[in-house]
């Protein structure tokens, strides 16, 4: 049986499961064997079973490209996802501005960051790019970082706002965010399938693709709050999987994608990586060995089954892009009809607060549009028809107008003529 919504949030223990009837909340999850406990796949006969051992309360592996999941253990279980929530803050806010956007960095900007927050050294007075600001995101996991952008864009709790209307949008129900940088926070969940749909999303963005493979970059100095100038200085991707740092054999082909840490969410990661035209993604979340970088060493052993059992293996679910039942009766239609389904944003002016009719509420019709229909999924022969039709109709009925018009001004003259 598929648990409800209320089961399901009731046993994950995070008060933050998704609504609608079991049938519904299935489709939106991916599925009903991702809502079952313990490990769910169904590998061909000689395909090897997924590893043992591995320790992690929550972990799922799928295909990135088809969405495909080829196995998963407790994919919905709620629990709280450190900073791999920065890959929902960066599906959200990185398609708004331009990478060559600069900031002049506020007193105000950095207000509220959690003590004891990862910092990249961002400086208050000083200006940065928008590329700037995402590699202190992607690479040293900059709370800082994360804040000024989230400013940007409004404010803090806006962008809290966005970023939960983004995971409905892409169907990610088992997300609750209360801070966008993924610091602990009472309520604050996501699960292993949640942060595999965010991976997802994320890496169909070329600048997204970027920031979270690099590993290493140039972070700008300036003056810092005593006066003293501090000079430009390297930061690495805390990703050791990536980087190979503190004895973590970097894994072949990775491509990121984000790792996190908190003492109450424990060791979390996403990773990305790439064989022979086929990219996956394994999400691990908080492993319970106690064996130092067992999140890397559990994520690799996942990835290296899911190369070799790839195309043998029926899959036990999907990554998917529906929005829930309650989002669509709280927003109305996916989309205005008119829109194109996959239209890329337009970036937002620094500093925009996103009301009504600017290139913010824009960008967030076309990320419903975006849902609704998914980019990779090709447009049906119908919708081919109904454009084509549409397009006649326009043509036929501009030819009308036109000949009402001229036989409006023929008339016309010949009255004239009569008059004189």
């Amino acid at each position: 049986m598929v648990p409800t919504a209320g089961t399901a949030a009731a046993e994950d223990g995070g008060g933050h499961g998704s609504q609608g009837s079991p049938s519904s909340v299935a489709m939106a999850g991916g599925g009903a064997l991702l809502f079952e406990s313990g490990v769910q796949a169904e590998p061909d006969a000689g395909v090897p079973d997924p590893p043992s051992g591995i320790s992690a309360l929550s972990w799922l592996v799928s295909d990135a490209t088809t969405g495909q999941v080829l196995a998963a253990k407790n994919a919905h279980r709620q629990l709280p996802p450190a900073s791999t929530l920065k890959t929902l803050f960066a599906d959200t806010v990185l398609p708004r501005f331009s990478r060559e956007t600069t900031h002049k960095v506020t007193d105000a900007d950095l207000a509220g960051i959690g003590a004891g927050s990862s910092l990249v050294g961002i400086q208050v007075g000083q200006t940065y790019t928008v590329a700037d600001l995402w590699r202190g995101v992607f690479l040293a996991s900059g709370n800082d970082a994360v804040h000024v952008l989230a400013h940007m864009n409004g404010s803090v709790a806006e962008t809290v706002s966005d970023m939960q209307a983004k995971a409905r949008m892409l169907g990610a129900n088992d997300t609750h965010v209360v801070s966008p940088d993924g610091y602990d926070a009472e309520g604050q969940v996501s699960s292993a399938y949640d942060l595999a749909v965010f991976a997802r999303a994320g890496l169909q963005n070329t600048d997204f693709a970027e920031y979270c493979s690099t590993k290493d970059a140039d972070f700008p100095g300036g003056y810092d709050a005593h006066g003293n100038y501090v000079q430009s200085f390297g930061i690495q991707n805390t990703n050791r999987l990536l980087t190979g740092a503190k004895g973590v054999t970097p894994y072949p082909g990775l491509v990121g994608v984000k790792n996190g840490y908190t003492t109450n969410a424990g060791n979390t990661l996403i990773a990305a990586a790439r064989h022979n035209g086929r990219t996956l993604i394994a999400t691990v979340m908080n492993p319970q060995s106690g064996i130092q970088n067992a999140v890397y060493d559990e994520a690799a052993k996942l990835l290296d089954w899911g190369f070799e059992a790839a195309g043998q293996t029926t899959s036990v679910g999907t990554l998917n892009t529906v929005r829930s039942a309650a989002l669509q009766d709280a927003t109305g239609s996916a989309a205005e009809p008119d829109r194109q389904a996959g239209q890329a944003e337009q970036p937002r002016a620094a500093g925009h607060t996103g009301s009504a009719g600017t290139p913010a509420a824009t960008g967030r019709a076309d990320e419903a549009a975006e849902a609704a229909t998914p980019r990779d999924q090709p447009v049906s022969p119908a919708s081919a028809k109904s454009s084509t039709t549409s397009a006649t109709a326009w043509y036929i009925g501009g030819g009308l107008a036109v000949v009402a018009v001229v036989s409006v001004v023929v008339l016309r003259r010949r009255h004239s003529a009569k008059a004189r």
